[in-house]
């Protein structure tokens, strides 16, 4: 039945086996998804995937194999979907319409009224421009428009301009075997190559086998050394999530690069800025979270820190204490980078956004001072300019 399916996944790089497969034949069988199709993804992925580094290329084959796919039950109703009369009430605002509306006037005024909306709202609204709801002007809610606000209970952004998110929120990691495209990087990558031999001698050394053999008379005298390793030392903090998903094949084709380049290669992610944690994981960050200051105990000075991500983001998130967009940190982002900095004195930002729109924004450019200018555009030649600047 679902041969084909399986078929993609291995074509994809999942290795789903036929035992694997029969059991996911047996589950359904036994009911164990019904008819929902999300019961149905989630009995498949957990039949087939055995390793978690393969979920993404899982959730790709699936998105393809069974699109237009939806719920199928024996009765029809013949109510219109929630989501359907949701879109019909939300407001299209010309770009005019949109610059008229005014920010409540700062990240302190803009608490203080959500704790205030929280006290006093008994009940739900809609289209408003005040209270916590749907579809309006309001600066807390979702699916409206507001030029700074509090996103609450929508699933994805829509105009990014939110300064904080009141929902969890799941990213996904970058896949490091995407290839494609990752020549030239790998290329300018080769410009932080520092070789030296280290480890055990298992390697024939040929010249000084022959010197050797020579030295002795013509008799074979073999010489081994330790094999020959890149000793340059990279930890990589990627952005994950929100507007870098625009990015996330570039960043993707960085890092596979990486993975091929450096042998001693550390990745963690973050969300707009660096705070208090550090994730190795982006799709499972709540369970996979380090605390800032160990990565700086663990890691010396010795290591080159290279962040990739696009810096756009509320200036709040850079200046406040409260200012990240997801949880209540305790000192503003600009401390964090500051540490970082300061641990990690060969450093420099790779920004995926296109450099002649650098100048429109403002917290691309506090995180551009906060590096002392070390921001490299992810091209060719800005990689290429980084590694430079990280070999001097």
């Amino acid at each position: 039945m679902f041969a084909g399916f399986i078929a993609e996944l291995r074509a994809a790089g999942v290795p789903a086996s036929l035992t694997e497969y029969l059991t996911l034949l047996r589950a359904l069988k036994a009911g164990c998804a019904d008819t929902d199709v999300e019961s149905f993804y989630f009995l498949a992925r957990s039949s087939l995937v055995k390793d978690e580094r393969h979920i993404d290329r899982f959730d790709r084959v699936f998105a393809h194999f069974f699109r237009g796919l939806d719920t199928v039950g024996a009765d029809i109703a013949a109510e219109l979907p929630e989501e359907w009369l949701k879109k019909l009430a939300e407001k299209l605002l010309t770009p005019e319409e949109m610059a008229a509306i005014e920010a409540l006037g700062g990240w302190d005024k803009l608490m203080e009224t959500l704790r205030q909306r929280l006290a006093e709202q008994k009940a739900r609204h809609q289209g408003g421009s005040k209270w916590i709801g749907t579809a309006g002007t309001s600066p807390f809610g979702a699916f409206g428009y507001n030029p700074e606000g509090v996103r609450i209970g929508q699933g994805g952004s829509r105009h990014r301009s939110a300064v904080k998110v009141w929902d969890k929120r799941e990213f996904r990691d970058l896949d490091g075997e995407v290839e494609l495209g990752t020549r030239g990087m790998k290329l300018a990558l080769r410009r932080l190559r520092r070789f030296a031999r280290q480890g055990r001698p298992e390697e024939l050394d040929m010249p000084g086998t022959i010197r050797a053999t020579a030295h002795n008379a013509g008799l074979l005298d073999l010489k081994l050394q330790a094999e020959r390793r890149n000793t340059v030392k990279v930890l990589l903090l990627l952005d994950i999530g929100g507007s870098m998903d625009d990015h996330v094949e570039s960043c993707e084709q960085l890092f596979s690069a990486a993975k091929a380049e450096f042998r001693h290669l550390e990745t963690f992610h973050f969300h707009n800025c660096p705070y208090e944690r550090l994730w190795r994981s982006g799709r499972r960050r709540h369970l996979s979270e380090t605390p800032t200051f160990d990565v700086l105990r663990s890691y010396g000075s010795d290591w080159m820190l290279v962040f990739v991500g696009d810096a756009t983001m509320s200036p709040y998130e850079i200046l406040h204490a409260g200012g990240s967009i997801e949880h209540w940190n305790e000192e503003p982002g600009q401390r964090w980078m500051e540490r970082l900095a300061a641990h990690f004195t060969k450093a420099v930002w790779l920004n995926p956004r296109s450099e002649e729109r650098w100048d429109y924004v403002q917290s691309l450019q506090m995180i551009r001072r906060l590096m002392s200018g070390r921001m490299y555009p992810l091209t060719l030649d800005g990689l290429d300019a980084a590694m430079r600047e990280l070999g001097r």
